[in-house]
């Protein structure tokens, strides 16, 4: 295996050959980071990242969703036919998985090699729940380019002991798919990833599309209330965990959430925010956002996004005094921990409607199991977010299977 893991590797390296970006200097963006942000571009496409890379630009992000915007371009069918031959020796049943980790690996590299800067890379859906599997693919990414590949690893049970293991053995992690302050505590005591993640634009909108308030200010309230509480909690680890404002939907985001950690923006929202604001930017870590909520949203657990009980602070420290060997194992201590909302058993028609609604719950279909304390809207929209990527996979993965035949 060692041997062609090691092919794969000359594989995505082969003739890369990418002209190198130089970012000019900006007093706009150098005034921002000035308040302790870094910067990085949320996009998979070459263009739109020049357009807008700039020097004190220093990551770019992507996802199950943006490699597949540019796989379906069709500028990788050539190199998908030829990497056909590179996995003939793994199982047939292994080859599309194989192919779409070359993609994802080539793609990064080729963004690393053009800007300069780190690339965080995303493993393939189908192994969200196998800790093996997420060590296993998440050491390769790590061997391909060990200097600039950050891998993100999904917000599962096994994910975060999965994490853990990658962070061990020196991989950078980014840690994603989360929505509230009470995940992130969980992620930086048990997984203690360098960069986790609130994605802030969906809490808005899942208040909205539910009638349960205008939206304003409850991304906001759970970024700062989910950087607060990192930065105090990372204090016990080995090294700092960064909190990661992620795609961000508008650019007064950029004023209103200045001072947080990382903030991943998406070219639209760059490139507005640099056009309409001032660029006068001071940190904002420490404000209070209030969030408007229609009367419909009493009982609906809206404050889990910003809230941390001492049920989930206890939950924390119990896994991270001694980290469970398998999913199943944290599962049963979060249940012992009263925190069964956050890892809650789903039946086959609860898993079928999360992934037919998209990215944003339907409130009314889990009114009753949030109410009984089963599930939460954090955790809603985290298992929306893994059902979207996954449905994103798996267009990729068939475009490599009408390859390669």
């Amino acid at each position: 295996m060692a041997d062609i893991n090691a092919k794969i590797r000359e594989f995505v390296w082969k003739n890369l050959n990418e002209k190198k970006v130089d970012g000019v200097k900006d007093t706009f963006w150098e005034s921002l980071l000035n308040t302790g942000t870094e910067l990085w571009l949320d996009t998979g496409d070459m263009d739109e990242a020049e357009a807008n890379w700039s020097v004190e630009m220093s990551a770019l992000t992507t996802n199950n969703t943006l490699l597949n915007n540019e796989i379906q371009k069709g500028t990788y069918d050539n190199f998908i036919a030829e990497a056909k031959n590179i996995v003939k020796d793994f199982p047939v049943e292994e080859h599309v998985k194989e192919i779409a980790f070359i993609l994802n690996a080539r793609h990064g590299l080729r963004l690393a090699n053009r800007f300069g800067g780190y690339v965080s890379v995303e493993l393939h859906t189908d192994i969200a729940y196998d800790i093996k599997a997420i060590e296993y693919y998440g050491k390769r990414y790590h061997e391909i380019c060990p200097d600039q590949f950050i891998v993100k690893v999904p917000y599962t049970a096994e994910g975060l002991l999965g994490a853990r293991r990658l962070k061990n053995l020196g991989v950078r992690i980014n840690f994603t798919l989360e929505f509230s302050a009470r995940e992130n505590v969980i992620v930086t005591r048990v997984a203690r990833p360098d960069y986790l993640n609130v994605f802030l634009g969906r809490i808005g909108a899942y208040m909205i599309n539910n009638n349960l308030g205008d939206g304003s200010g409850a991304g906001e309230k759970a970024v700062i209330a989910s950087q607060n509480w990192v930065t105090r909690l990372s204090a016990q680890n080995p090294w700092q965990t960064k909190l990661i404002a992620a795609s961000l939907r508008n650019h007064n985001q950029l004023e209103l959430l200045a001072g947080t950690d990382v903030f991943t923006m998406p070219p639209k929202v760059a490139a507005s925010g640099r056009k309409s604001l001032s660029g006068k930017f001071f940190s904002r870590i420490h404000e209070n956002y209030d969030v408007s909520q229609f009367e419909s949203a009493k009982g609906s657990g809206i404050e889990k996004f910003w809230e941390v009980d001492d049920k989930v602070l206890n939950l924390a420290e119990r896994l991270a005094s001694k980290v469970p060997d398998t999913g199943s194992e944290l599962i049963h201590i979060a249940q012992e921990e009263g925190c069964m909302d956050m890892f809650p058993s789903l039946t086959k028609e609860e898993k079928s409607f999360i992934a037919s609604d998209g990215k944003i719950p339907v409130y009314s279909r889990w009114e009753k199991k949030i109410r009984k304390g089963e599930i939460a809207p954090d955790t809603l929209l985290t298992l929306a977010g893994l059902a979207s990527f996954t449905a994103d996979q798996e267009m990729l993965d068939q475009r490599i299977r009408n390859i390669i035949g």
